[in-house]
């Protein structure tokens, strides 16, 4: 018989390391499909978003190209009613365009730095959150609305981050990451727009669509703010000031707009011409005449914006103040202005309107413009005929019924200008 071997002593066992907990799909589905059955007009935006597990991101977050990224333990703490509601603030984000809308206004008010990305982000916030909850969705905690803020409710990013900045009230907040497609700012977990599973311009695009006309379809069933956001996604604001510009330089680069004949350079068909010399055809800058309408109709707010336009019309030419002129005109036209004067342009008028003497008085100028541009209300008799020259209105905006065709009525609306001028609203 062999001895038994002697018992081993007992040793201290090390625990195998935690597997971390993967991302519990059921449950963040669920939620997904709650806040679809809460939120019918959201359902193609929900369902669009591809899901990312990402232990980065403190709750969930998305990018611009449609990606959301989850924490696993955020899944795993918090109720399937709130991650609905957290489903539905994320969404909002990228259909709302925050990104987009946050790049444009850090370059228009020069705003860097991650601190003004978050000063973004708890603005957006505030836009989306005072009337996403409720009906159906819990209120998740740590939410940022405006009330938190002493803020009014009902207005949009760009309003409310003129209303407040990062300190004391808003030091609780400092946890608050949305992600790139809140503000914009990029994230070291963004997979970019090369990686997988991003949505295509033309694809953001169509799901916006088709939220829009879901809201539009019923608009009972969907808050204000977001019938508003409807309304513009159908008919989006045109940047009035770009388009403005766009149509001079348009006009001013047509054919036969700033074009003459000139000896300084004979043309090339001179050599099949035996002793004749031939001008050549040289484009010139275009030389553009501004009738502004300064009838008593107009007011002096948008007599200063003219003004402005005036200025949007030299850049549009490359610049050259000198090839501008200035007409003021109500019933009859005043004198005609070079906008190359040290002094401010007067705009004399007050009474009823006529822009068609301005128009005369403008084409008689020699040399003739090549572009004329007419800043109005629209209040006045249109020429008869087309003017020899390209033409562009800038038309101050009218939103009254039309009752009858006096001008001095409160309630007319003017005849729309003619086909042959290029129309622009300004201030929409």
């Amino acid at each position: 018989m062999t001895a038994n071997p002697p018992a081993a002593p007992d040793t201290p066992t090390t625990p195998p390391p935690l597997t971390p907990r993967p991302l519990d799909l059921d449950k963040l589905f669920a939620a997904r499909l709650h806040a679809a059955r809460a939120r019918p007009y959201l359902a193609t935006a929900l369902f669009a978003l591809h899901t990312v597990e990402s232990r980065q991101v403190p709750t969930m977050a998305v990018d611009r190209h449609w990606r959301c990224y989850v924490s696993p333990a955020f899944v795993d703490r918090t109720p399937v009613e709130e991650l609905a509601a957290v489903w539905v603030h994320e969404v909002s984000h990228l259909l709302r365009d925050h990104h987009g809308r946050s790049d444009r206004v850090a370059r228009e008010r020069g705003l860097t730095g991650p601190a003004e990305r978050l000063r973004m982000n708890i603005a957006a916030d505030c836009e989306i959150n005072d009337d996403v909850f409720g009906d159906g969705l819990v209120r998740p905690e740590g939410a940022v609305d405006p009330a938190s803020l002493t803020l009014p409710e009902g207005e949009l990013m760009e309003d409310y981050l003129r209303q407040f900045r990062l300190g004391p009230r808003t030091q609780s907040m400092a946890w608050l990451d949305c992600g790139s497609g809140a503000d914009g700012r990029e994230r070291g977990w963004d997979l970019g727009p090369d990686g997988a599973h991003g949505l295509s311009a033309q694809e953001r695009d169509a799901v916006r669509f088709r939220v829009a006309q879901g809201i539009t379809g019923r608009p009972g069933n969907a808050p204000k703010g977001w019938q508003r956001w409807a309304e513009e996604a159908f008919h989006p604001p045109q940047p009035w000031r770009e388009l403005l510009g766009a149509a001079v330089r348009s006009a001013a680069s047509g054919p036969g707009a700033g074009e003459d004949y000139t000896y300084g350079r004979p043309s090339r068909r001179s050599a099949a011409v035996a002793g004749a010399v031939l001008p050549s055809l040289r484009r010139r800058p275009p030389r553009v005449s501004v009738v502004i309408d300064t009838s008593g109709s107009v007011s002096d707010t948008e007599l200063g914006s003219a003004l402005l336009e005036v200025a949007a019309i030299s850049r549009a030419v490359g610049g050259r103040r000198d090839l501008v002129s200035v007409l003021p005109c109500d019933a009859a036209a005043d004198t005609v202005h070079p906008l190359c004067r040290a002094e401010g342009i007067p705009l004399v008028g007050g009474g009823g309107t006529d822009l068609r003497t301005g128009f005369a008085r403008a084409l008689r100028a020699r040399p003739r413009p090549d572009v004329l541009v007419a800043l109005t209300d629209g209040q006045t008799p249109w020429p008869g005929t087309r003017p020899p020259c390209r033409t562009v209105v800038g038309l101050f905006p009218r939103h009254r019924a039309t009752r009858s065709g006096d001008e001095d009525n409160p309630d007319y609306v003017p005849d729309t200008p003619p086909d042959w001028a290029r129309v622009v609203v300004i201030g929409e």
